[in-house]
């Protein structure tokens, strides 16, 4: 329970004994640096009920909770504002509630509650995965887990894009110019093997472009008429009509881009409970665009397409089956979602982590699920995500300038290797042990450093600025962490027992208040889909611990109780720090 949670009801009893009025909502806010509190509440929303000045009302107030309210110690008034100061007993009683709880600050879900489903990743077959994947993926998987922290079962899902021109064009090039590589040949990952022939498809058909534009083709005429494009727009109508040969090379392709995801998503920390394929969902929907029509829902247009008006919602017409009955993207998604529900029948909304382009996309689509009467179309969100730039600018997959998700890994941790060994901290470690802690590191810092802002902001990714051991960063957190280790290795007395002290230090009351937003923090993270609130609430907890480290004595305090206790609340730290960042997908090290 918060603290203006503990405090409202005894407020609200003390308006009521004092001037008979009953008040529903309390306003607080946090007590300024310069005055003394613990916590604010705001007058001036009484004065229009109560006919008072603020600092004659504070005052009556204040005085009744010091004497009525055990938590409350003493109380200032500055203006229309009460600043409460709250005993120590109560932050000691608090802090040994939480001390030993393994799982504090996590709910457990309930059996009768709804599922939420987060989908993520959700790549194409034609190439390995990207510094845009990577943020996806950090995302997806950081908020599935912030969801189940939070007290709800949660579904970790992505739908794989297999399907399609683009899927064509990287098996043609290997008809072409594969000479039968294959992953095992070339010593490549079957992901970047497939990769290169898509690089290799937009090169061939750029030269054809060129080639017909010199005999006198407009670029229009070209780019339809180059031979590698009709080539490849022939091989996908004989995958959609079953050619074994295509099929079979299709099949194959795939599986090699499979296995080099999979390397890459543990190497990432990610995983999934479920996989959907777009060659198995792109005619979901159909039925229920029929169930539309007859439902007056969606409208068929002289030419035999079928579309759904949506101006009166402030948006426009929207094509949900073409003239020819095919489907177009909007069809499969409302299909695809339907058949999660019918798979998982536990699942009462979902969220999509998907690039801020198509923010529109997904308003269509939640609204057309909800005019079908799915109940669950009210739990639909489309967790959207800025781009990621790099200092030299875009990137762009036909031209082979993108950054790859492996490659951007591995530099991390090259990029740890180099700070660390430059701060000489290494002595006693083993290669294994260097190798694992480079890891970690830098690891921690990319995805720290993504995490930390806000989904919808884009996010100028420097490598170098990540991994710095101070400020805002992954590395400069997770130093902290072992620096509380090496504090609790060094502890040579027994301090499990709880610690008989009275008083608190300032700095140690402040390190109780932070921890004391944990659960508050994490239901704030869920709501908002923001791994960047847990980031940035870890980050203030370990300046707070610091400062804590810097001002008191620990292992060198003379009385033993305090002593214990200090230790105690460094600890409790800790594990708090290292439960943050599991919901980040961040390990911590055990020393640094």
């Amino acid at each position: 329970m918060t603290l203006s949670q503990t405090l409202t009801p005894s407020i609200q009893k003390a308006i009521l004994d004092l001037f008979e009025v009953t008040i529903d909502k309390i306003e607080f806010q946090a007590t300024r640096k310069e005055f003394e509190g613990d916590i604010t509440m705001v007058i001036f929303p009484l004065l229009k009920i109560i006919k008072s000045n603020p600092v004659e009302l504070g005052n009556k107030i204040g005085n009744y909770l010091v004497e009525n309210v055990a938590e409350v110690a003493k109380f200032n008034v500055v203006s229309g504002f009460l600043n409460i100061v709250i005993s120590d007993a109560h932050y000691l009683n608090f802090f040994n509630s939480i001390k030993d709880n393994a799982k504090y600050g996590f709910v457990t879900p309930s059996p009768e509650d709804k599922a939420v489903m987060v989908e993520y990743s959700s790549p194409n077959t034609n190439k390995p995965l990207h510094l845009g994947h990577v943020r996806n993926n950090l995302l997806g998987y950081s908020v599935a887990e912030i969801i189940k922290a939070s007290g709800k079962k949660v579904y970790k899902t992505q739908i794989i894009n297999d399907r399609g021109i683009h899927i064509c064009k990287s098996m043609l090039a290997w008809q072409k110019f594969g000479k039968d590589q294959s992953p095992e040949s070339t010593g490549l990952k079957g992901d970047k093997l497939v990769g290169n022939f898509y690089v290799a498809f937009d090169k061939a058909y750029k030269e054809e472009i060129n080639q017909l534009m010199a005999e006198g083709k407009t670029e229009e005429e070209a780019k339809k008429q180059a031979p590698i494009i009709l080539e490849a727009q022939d091989m996908l109508r004989k995958w959609e009509a079953g050619d074994e040969e295509v099929v079979a090379l299709w099949k194959t392709m795939n599986q090699w881009v499979y296995d080099g995801f999979a390397v890459t998503y543990k190497n990432l920390g990610v995983d999934f409970d479920s996989y959907y394929y777009e060659s198995n969902t792109y005619l979901l929907g159909k039925d229920v665009v029929q169930i539309g029509l007859e439902k007056g829902i969606f409208e068929k247009d002289p030419d035999g397409s079928v579309w759904i008006d949506l101006t009166a919602e402030g948006l426009d017409r929207k094509i949900v089956l073409r003239s020819d009955g095919t489907a177009v993207y909007m069809t499969q998604d409302i299909g695809t979602a339907i058949q999660r529900v019918k798979d998982m029948p536990d699942v009462g909304g979902m969220v999509y982590t998907v690039g801020n382009e198509q923010d529109y996309h997904f308003k269509v689509l939640f609204l057309i699920l909800k005019k079908l009467g799915f109940d669950w179309a009210d739990n639909l969100y489309h967790l959207s995500y800025g781009m990621v730039d790099l200092p030299s600018g875009k990137m762009k997959s036909r031209e082979g300038t993108v950054v790859d998700a492996d490659d951007l890994m591995q530099d991390m941790q090259n990029t740890a290797q180099q700070i660390s060994e430059e701060l000489g901290k290494l002595d006693g470690y083993s290669e294994e042990e260097k190798a694992k802690l480079f890891k970690t590191i830098g690891m921690g810092a990319l995805k720290y450093y993504i995490l930390k802002v806000d989904p919808k902001k884009r996010i100028l990714f420097n490598p170098e600025e990540s991994v710095d051991f101070a400020g805002n960063t992954g590395p400069f957190i997770q130093y902290t962490y072992a620096r509380i280790q090496s504090i609790i290795r060094k502890a040579d007395f027994d301090f499990s027992n709880g610690a008989q002290v009275d008083s608190l230090h300032e700095k140690e009351k402040e390190l109780i208040k932070q921890l004391e937003l944990f659960p508050e923090v994490i239901q704030n993270a869920a709501q908002n889909h923001s791994p960047a609130l847990i980031a940035n609430y870890t980050y203030d907890l370990v300046r707070e611990y610091n400062s804590f480290y810097q001002a008191v004595p620990i292992l060198g305090e003379a009385d033993l109780e305090i002593k214990k206790f200090r230790v105690q609340l460094s600890k409790r730290v800790a594990d708090t720090i290292a439960d943050a960042f599991s919901l980040l997908g961040i390990n911590v090290p055990e020393r640094m």
